[in-house]
């Protein structure tokens, strides 16, 4: 049995205190220098020559007196225990943890939290990022199923951790993927059981690994000699999907999951830069799974941490891991046709300190064409933020790096971009491209040790660029336009769209930007997506006590933003102690899907049941009350 440690803290608490960073560096007269900018928001948003200057490539500044381009009458803030949505809205609860497949499944048990024969027939724990597709007029809604809460899933133990079995079976059987068809009858999404395309991908699900990395005495272990087969994918945050009707779920946070039976084993550096190590964060696979086992299996962590494609078409499909897009903690994977033809992919490794890069394709999509293998032939890059507002992408090949071969960069890509001086990010979290017009987003949530210590592989954090400000509790989104709109170009410019903060306690840098104020503050953007129309939508993941620098802001939650104009209004919260995220769209646009994940998880809620119940992560349904297009 594993100790229960740190069970209060969130998942984000949880991975910085098992997964620091190294200790200290000289950052001291950085930090007093940006702390000592009080101006920095007066006139300008800038400190220097960065950071959202005003100019004739920059956007105008929300002006509140302005009309504003939504058609919601935006909602105060609140730490409600339920989901609240503009007047003239409604929502309704599509998909929950545990809920039944097939016929054949057994029905979710509040007191047990279910088995591992019950979850691996249900749907999955702690939906993320997801995206609807339509085929053959069947409405195929893919989530990811990031983690479980080890207090929630196991409620049932005294220890409230895996004590059996079982215990791990139904832990491994919650993370993954669900595929589920959903009908709307009236104004009603409903699952659709025993649908032919209903699926779960889980830790166990057959992988094949595909791109350069494939074959790679890096990835080969005594169970897959060739190094072309894995097993499973877990702790899939956001995705992507692609022109070519699939689905992109992208590993994150893989790296909790090993651990080693041999108290001395000494991980590899490659294994510590990546957050590996003999403890894991409590689901303790490895007792049942030797793969696990870094003392046994040390190649194992390689064959994780990667893009997976997955076919919601084909439910006998094999999910396809793409080394070319490189192997970090991936947030989301962000697809876009380039006016070429190219297939660009913009993606963030989503740790402090960390990188966003570029996949460019060697192929060209071919509209109808046979793009199967698009993702696994091309470069990939790595991005330079400049203080003058310029940016390029860094090729990373073993001509730029050192390293051996394009294999052992991908597997690498971490120590590649570090290699090369990328710059050093606030958590760059999902990218999301504008619909109209060649500009991508990203959002950086947030960052404590900006200024106060180096990332996961010693590499400082100046605060400066798109980070301007040390210890950043709030976030912000950067947002680059590439050369000639051309997103193959290795040239870019760049500003920040928002910064976020509290103008309520703060008179400085972490008021946050001109289009903040205390009407629609909000903290650690996190998930963001464009609807057609291109208005930009932000979801939250950060603190939600309420009180001292985050007094005034109550739970997570999702606003609208408009990038022409910069204003930003409020349009949904979420329960109590959630995080807001995943968002995809019905194909007629009068309905927007979004996700609420771990609601309760330091033990303060039962949404959506309600008293009685063990709280559940859900997919919500939202709808204009008149049954009008949203956005």
């Amino acid at each position: 049995m594993i100790e229960n440690k740190n069970e209060d803290l969130s998942f984000d608490e949880f991975d910085e205190i098992t997964n620091p960073g190294p200790d200290v560096t000289g950052f001291e007269q950085v930090v007093e220098k940006a702390m000592s900018r009080r101006n920095f928001l007066g006139g300008g948003l800038a400190i220097g020559a960065s950071a959202f200057v005003l100019g004739s490539t920059a956007l105008t500044p929300f002006n509140a007196k302005a009309a504003s381009s939504f058609d919601f009458e935006p909602i105060p803030a609140n730490s409600l225990d339920t989901v609240t949505v503009p007047k003239g809205y409604s929502w309704q609860v599509v998909t929950q943890w545990g809920d039944e497949l097939w016929s054949k499944s057994i029905p979710f048990d509040h007191k047990t939290r279910g088995t591992g024969e019950s979850q691996e027939l249900a749907i999955g724990d702690n939906n993320d990022g997801m995206s609807l597709f339509t085929i053959d007029g069947h409405h195929l809604l893919v989530s990811n199923n990031e983690y479980t809460n080890r207090s929630i899933m196991y409620d049932n133990r005294e220890s409230k951790l895996p004590e059996t079995a079982d215990d791990i079976r139904k832990g491994k059987a919650a993370h993954g993927v669900t595929v589920v068809e959903i009908k709307q009858d009236g104004k009603k999404w409903n699952i659709v059981k025993d649908s032919k395309y209903n699926r779960r991908i889980t830790a166990d699900s057959p992988m094949e690994i595909s791109g350069p990395a494939r074959g790679h005495d890096l990835l080969k272990t005594s169970a897959d000699p060739s190094g072309t087969q894995s097993l499973g994918t877990w702790n899939n945050c956001g995705n992507g999907r692609t022109p070519w009707g699939t689905y992109l779920a992208c590993e994150e946070n893989f790296n909790g999951y090993f651990s080693s039976s041999d108290e001395n084993y000494a991980p590899s550096d490659e294994l510590k830069r990546y957050g590996v190590k003999n403890e894991d964060w409590g689901y303790a696979w490895a007792k049942e799974d030797e793969r696990f086992d870094i003392s046994k299996n040390p190649n194992e962590p390689n064959r994780a941490g990667y893009v997976v494609e997955i076919d919601p078409s084909d439910p006998t499909s094999t999910p396809k891991k793409r080394t070319a897009l490189g192997r970090f903690k991936h947030e989301n994977a962000e697809v876009v046709v380039n006016k070429d033809g190219h297939v660009v992919v913009y993606m963030g490794d989503d740790e402090r300190g960390e990188f966003i890069y570029r996949f460019v394709s060697k192929g060209k999509f071919a509209e109808g064409g046979d793009n199967t293998d698009l993702l696994d032939e091309g470069q990939l890059y790595v991005a330079k933020f400049n203080d003058d507002q310029s940016g390029e992408w860094l090729e990373l090949s073993p001509a730029t790096t050192g390293m051996k071969s394009q294999a052992e960069v991908c597997i690498h890509a971490r120590i590649a971009a570090s290699k090369v001086g990328a710059t050093t990010m606030d958590r760059p979290e999902w990218v999301a491209s504008h619909p109209k017009k060649a500009e991508i987003y990203c959002a950086l949530t947030n960052n404590k040790n900006r200024g106060k210590k180096p990332n996961a592989g010693g590499d400082e954090t100046p605060v400066t660029g798109p980070n301007p400000r040390a210890a950043n509790l709030y976030g912000q989104i950067v947002r680059w336009r590439p050369q000639d709109e051309n997103h193959t170009s290795n040239a870019f410019s760049w500003d920040l769209f928002v910064m976020a903060g509290n103008p309520t306690v703060h008179n400085d840098a972490y008021a946050g930007s001109k289009n903040i104020d205390a009407h629609n503050m909000f903290n650690s953007p996190d998930g963001i997506s464009f609807d057609n129309n291109g208005k930009l939508w932000i979801q939250t993941d950060g603190k939600y006590s309420n009180k001292d620098d985050f007094a005034g802001m109550g739970n997570n939650q999702m606003l609208i933003g408009d990038t022409e104009t910069g204003e930003i209004q409020r349009f949904l919260v979420g329960p109590k102690e959630c995080e807001v995220t995943g968002i995809t769209w019905s194909e007629d646009r009068k309905t927007v899907f979004v996700g609420i994940q771990h609601p309760g998880e330091k033990g303060d809620s039962t949404f959506p049941g309600g008293e009685g119940t063990a709280p559940r992560s859900v997919i919500v349904a939202v709808t204009k009350d008149d049954g009008t297009v949203i956005g």
